[in-house]
């Protein structure tokens, strides 16, 4: 059985989330190549098949009936499966009831509107914000999650063949029934030199003057399952440096090109995945605590963030979900590519 690797790219996206707890095996049969991938619906969002019938991943839109999610939203990319069909993220944990598979969200946003002081008088304030505070991770820690909430507006598949797949993702982010901010995703997943890779552009637009405020974790993310023994890695090996902590953003790890995440499961198979920065994206530290088994290249890190009005924040990720331990030249061969601006 050949193996294949998965590679996902993300900039300006929302993400998918949706459970399966059973992992899946390949589809075998003839002239696989003459099928394309294809996207179908299911109770949840929606699920992108290989030309072979594997499950690349659910884009979910709708909450579980029954779920341990505290989020108000639920758009993410879960599961996310490995080339062999092993699910690798996880969806509300018992440690963060509002992690979500791959997703991308703030905790302490700020979308700022000029207030009219008009009827004050001469002695009125010379200028001055209206404020709307929220946070879309689902926290609740330093800013309000009532009537916040990320509300897809649409999935389409692009353009398919027996290659590649390219969807688009619209989400609204919502602030008590009020559209604060647009986001358009592109998601591109083709299959390349036995690779599933996937590229992740997230554009987000702000109807308001938007602050992301200064933390030490919040953005993309990437949630993976902990029901086994995992580790951080660049090229150079295992990392070594202390755990980061939330309150304290300088504990991050540094910049870095890419980072992955392993994990040997206690069924004894091994997964993992890479997140690759792209440099056109602000500059990140990595929130990457081994006691939250989660991959954070974190923009607002080093400091707030502040995006105009009506002017676009662009996020751009790669992720490279593999079988095995780490395919360290294959990541760095591809998060070349991907900082080169090459397919």
């Amino acid at each position: 059985m050949r193996r294949l690797y998965i590679v996902l790219g993300l900039t300006g996206l929302c993400i998918l989330v949706f459970t399966i707890s059973c992992d899946q095996g390949r589809v075998s049969g003839e002239n696989n190549t003459k099928r394309a991938f294809k996207l179908a619906q299911d109770p949840h969002g929606m699920i992108l098949k290989a030309p072979d019938g594997r499950t690349v991943f659910r884009y979910m839109t709708k909450k579980p009936a029954k779920t341990n999610l505290a989020a108000n939203s639920t758009c993410c990319f879960h599961p996310l499966y490995t080339p062999d069909g092993v699910r690798l993220t996880d969806l509300a944990p018992g440690d963060h009831h509002h992690h979500r598979g791959v997703f991308l969200a703030w905790h302490t946003m700020e979308f700022r509107e000029k207030a009219d002081f008009s009827s004050f008088g001469p002695t009125g304030p010379t200028h001055g914000w209206n404020i709307n505070r929220g946070d879309f991770w689902g926290w609740g820690e330093f800013a309000p999650t009532k009537g916040r909430i990320i509300k897809n507006r649409g999935i389409k598949l692009i353009k398919s063949d027996s290659k590649y797949a390219e969807l688009e993702i619209r989400n609204a982010w919502i602030i008590n029934e009020k559209t604060m901010m647009n986001e358009v995703t592109s998601v591109i997943v083709r299959e390349q030199n036995s690779v599933y890779v996937i590229d992740l552009d997230y554009q987000l637009t702000p109807v308001a003057e938007l602050v992301l405020n200064h933390t030490a974790f919040g953005g993309f993310c990437v949630r993976a399952r902990n029901d086994g023994t995992s580790y951080y890695s660049k090229s150079d090996g295992k990392i070594e440096l202390p755990d980061p902590h939330y309150s304290v953003p300088e504990l991050n790890w540094p910049a870095a090109d890419w980072y992955d995440y392993t994990i040997k499961l206690k069924n004894n198979k091994t997964i993992g995945v890479a997140v690759i920065d792209h440099p056109d994206n602000p500059p990140s530290t990595w929130h990457n605590p081994r006691y939250v088994w989660m991959v954070n290249p974190c923009i607002v890190a080093k400091g707030p963030v502040a995006v105009k009005q009506s002017k676009m924040l662009r996020l751009r990720y790669r992720l490279v979900v593999h079988d095995g331990p780490m395919p360290a030249g294959l990541i760095e061969e591809l998060s070349a590519k991907w900082r080169k601006g090459d397919i």
